[in-house]
């Protein structure tokens, strides 16, 4: 399949995952429920655009969007810098409504920095030079597009929503993941993290592909603030990714 097509493709499995999961509702400890993939959409395309290609080894899947990170600049592990310095993506971002006053969106001007993401960009830079390098092999999807904050201002992450609440999420994050493996053809899904594997498993029941995981870049993990890059670095070899 053309590239030009995967690429409008993934748009449009996208705006379809915005669109049912902007139909849904979540109660305490939800407060604030940030979709980057609605007012950051500018970026999000440009990066679709510019590094989705087909036939990859592997397609690596996060959780959702961190506050500092893609709930910024529209793009998976968003780290401000990263995107703009490395991935040269910069466009227009708007503000969630309600947005948070302690999670404020600042786009492209927030100076704050995602711990996560400068690692996971980072580790690319440092392993492939340049972003083209990198995404003839990868790509990075999240499996889920909302970002949810308590009244605390603090992130709750899917895992830990109310059951009721996450099987329809779920539902729509499953459908989405099985359409981006089946644009994108990968040899090997890996998971982020724990339960970005798990979700794969769940959603890609059926499909003539490889799920494993990598440990999940988070500062809130022991083991990644102890050289998370050669930990991921085997975590692939281990899975037969040739880096």
């Amino acid at each position: 399949m053309p590239a030009a097509s995967v690429t409008a493709g993934l748009a449009d499995v996208a705006a379809r995952l915005r669109r049912e999961t902007g139909r849904l509702r979540f109660a305490a400890p939800v407060t604030h429920i940030y979709s980057p993939l609605e007012y950051a959409w500018e970026p999000y395309r440009q990066y679709l655009e510019r590094y989705a290609r087909p036939g990859i080894d592997a397609l690596l899947v996060g959780m959702n969007p961190g506050p500092h990170g893609m709930a910024q600049t529209g793009v998976p592990f968003g780290d401000v810098a990263s995107v703009r310095d490395w991935l040269r993506i910069e466009g227009p971002v708007g503000r969630p409504d309600p947005e948070h006053p302690r999670r404020p969106v600042h786009g492209f001007a927030g100076r704050r920095g995602e711990v996560s993401g400068a690692r996971l960009w980072g580790w690319a830079r440092a392993r492939y030079g340049t972003p083209q390098r990198f995404f003839r092999r990868f790509f990075v999807w999240n499996y889920c597009p909302l970002c949810f904050l308590e009244a605390s201002g603090r992130n709750l992450t899917p895992d830990k929503l109310p059951a009721a609440a996450a099987a329809p999420l779920y539902a729509a994050c499953d459908r989405a993941l099985a359409e981006v493996v089946d644009f994108l053809q990968p040899r090997l899904v890996v998971g982020v993290g724990a339960f970005a594997e798990k979700r794969a498993v769940v959603a890609l029941a059926g499909h003539e592909v490889r799920i494993g995981a990598i440990l999940h870049p988070s500062p809130a993990s022991p083991a990644a603030n102890r050289g998370w890059a050669a930990q991921a670095e085997a975590g692939l070899r281990a899975l037969g990714v040739e880096l």
